[in-house]
């Protein structure tokens, strides 16, 4: 039998019969294993009923839930290719992934009527959707859609045929698009399948965790953990949005023993007030990505006993790359670790050649679950795939045991004097000043260094001032790493997936630095 990952959750079911497999948080809504698949069968045969078929893509504008989930297992079993879509994208934007997919089907939530409404108006012209499926339960559903709810009660429960397997398309993810417009990361299911493996041999996962996912499904980062705990036998805790008190809550409620959270979230949870109050004690440890996690995180929850696990991996690489073991996370603060276990790293210079203990390289992957490509894009696939390597574009130190140290994208390297400068390094400092909420350093023109640091800093009081930042990172950064300028904004701008947004941030502080 071919590999399909739509089989991970029959399997599962026919395994775990009484296991919750996925809960609610928000509407208090759980279903075991069996639920769940059934659920995904009818969906899976409601689409074959509509014509849906092998190699056809299916847009999902849903938010974190159970018919998120049954919908990507329903497609992926009738070998379909899933496109999660972003669903604070404007409709613009979503147009364009729409376009550039040729997706054929649209399931989405009600939340997004009016966003789908504007792009059904556009016209046959604008997408080549055919089949608008509305979930939801409120009045007033889009005249132009079926109601999701209705075409899954008259479909059958029985497993549909499977439609692909092995290196055919199971998903087209689309990159934020930080930079000029987002490029569509296509995985099969053979490269979820490794990244499901490597993850399971790597982290410390078991059989009836209770795993919290807060990140959109949407993303790498929650998606391929979400299809790892149904091959591993784990339950997922979905959160349809982050609210740090009701995740407290949550943990308390559910005995969630694995977190999955970025930085940014991890650090409102230190800003609810009382938060000692809350019962952690079932949580095990707490994996976090997407930004290099400040060493002055991971020392304030580990007062708490918790540990805070650092993961390093990417859209392209199907999530995994870097994973620090449990029992390092504290002793090598600000390491993502070492490769996980199906998954190579190297950190190379300009040549090529591997780079000496404690120099910047870039940071390339191989594993068997790294992307096939990009969608039509056989140029950026050719460029960005070389020799079997996966060229990330960021920067990294490796120590003398092999821990690798995130420093940043290359594109957001700060160039003074000819002197190259990580932000990174700099946001660390200025994160451990205790009147400094979040912070993020990008460079500045300057006419005299080429670029100079400029820190755009959150308060955590309202007393700091610019004098104080400055002066804090005297002494703890040479002096051309340490910011010329501070200008306090009320919010960090990021992406769905806790990324800084530091070109949102560039456009904002045009000006010349002040020498």
């Amino acid at each position: 039998m071919r590999n399909n990952i739509g089989l991970l959750l029959t399997k599962r079911a026919m395994l775990s019969p009484a296991m919750d497999g996925l809960v609610e948080v928000e509407r208090g809504r759980r279903f075991t294993f069996p639920g769940v698949n059934a659920r995904a069968n009818r969906t899976a045969n409601a689409l074959r009923a509509l014509g849906v078929g092998p190699g056809d893509r299916v847009a999902l504008l849903l938010m974190n839930g159970v018919e998120f989930t049954e919908s990507f297992f329903a497609i992926a079993k009738i070998g379909a290719v899933v496109v999660p879509l972003n669903w604070r994208l404007v409709p613009d934007e979503l147009a364009f992934i729409l376009g550039d997919s040729g997706a054929t089907a649209l399931v989405f939530d009600e939340e997004f009527r009016t966003t789908v409404s504007n792009l059904h108006g556009r016209g046959a012209g604008a997408t080549a959707v055919r089949h608008w499926i509305e979930v939801g339960t409120s009045a007033g559903r889009a005249e132009f859609a079926r109601a999701y709810d209705e075409i899954q009660a008259d479909a059958s429960d029985a497993e549909p045929p499977i439609g692909a397997g092995d290196d055919d398309d199971a998903y087209i993810m689309y990159t934020s698009g930080t930079t000029g417009l987002p490029k569509g990361v296509v995985h099969t299911h053979e490269s979820v399948l490794w990244a499901c493996f490597t993850i399971a041999l790597t982290a410390d996962t078991r059989y009836r965790d209770r795993y919290a996912i807060v990140l959109p499904l949407f993303h790498v980062g929650a998606l391929t953990p979400l299809l790892g705990n149904v091959q591993r036998g784990i339950t997922s805790v979905l959160m349809r949005a982050f609210d740090p008190v009701r995740l407290y809550e949550t943990i308390a409620a559910e005995r969630v023993t694995v977190l999955l959270a970025v930085p940014a979230m991890l650090n409102f949870m230190l800003q609810v007030p009382d938060h000692g109050q809350y019962d952690v004690s079932s949580l095990r440890w707490v994996m976090s990505g997407a930004a290099p996690v400040p060493v002055t995180l991971i020392e304030s929850y580990a007062k708490r006993g918790i540990e805070i696990v650092q993961v390093y991996g990417l859209t392209e690489s199907c999530g995994p790359a870097c994973l620090i073991n449990p029992e390092d996370a504290i002793t090598h603060a600000g390491s993502t670790g070492k490769p996980f276990f199906h998954t190579d790293v190297r950190v190379v210079d300009e040549a090529g050649t591997d780079v000496a203990p404690g120099t910047p390289g870039e940071v390339l992957v191989r594993g068997k679950h790294v992307m096939k490509g990009y969608w039509n894009r056989p140029d950026a696939t050719a460029e960005t795939i070389r020799d079997g390597w996966l060229h990330t574009g960021d920067v990294a130190t490796v120590d003398a045991e092999g821990f690798v140290y995130i420093n940043d994208r290359k594109k957001d390297m700060i160039i003074s004097g000819g002197e190259n400068i990580y932000p990174a390094e700099i946001e660390n400092v200025i994160l451990s000043h205790p009147k400094v909420r979040e912070v993020a350093v990008i460079g500045q023109p300057s006419a005299k260094w080429g670029e100079s640091p400029l820190a755009v800093v959150v308060k955590q009081d309202d007393s700091l001032t610019e004098a104080d930042v400055v002066e804090w990172s005297r002494g703890k950064l040479a002096g051309y790493k340490r910011p010329r300028t501070v200008r306090f904004v009320d919010e960090i701008p990021r992406n769905p997936a806790g990324k800084i947004l530091k070109r949102v941030l560039r456009d904002r502080f045009p000006e010349p630095a002040t020498e």
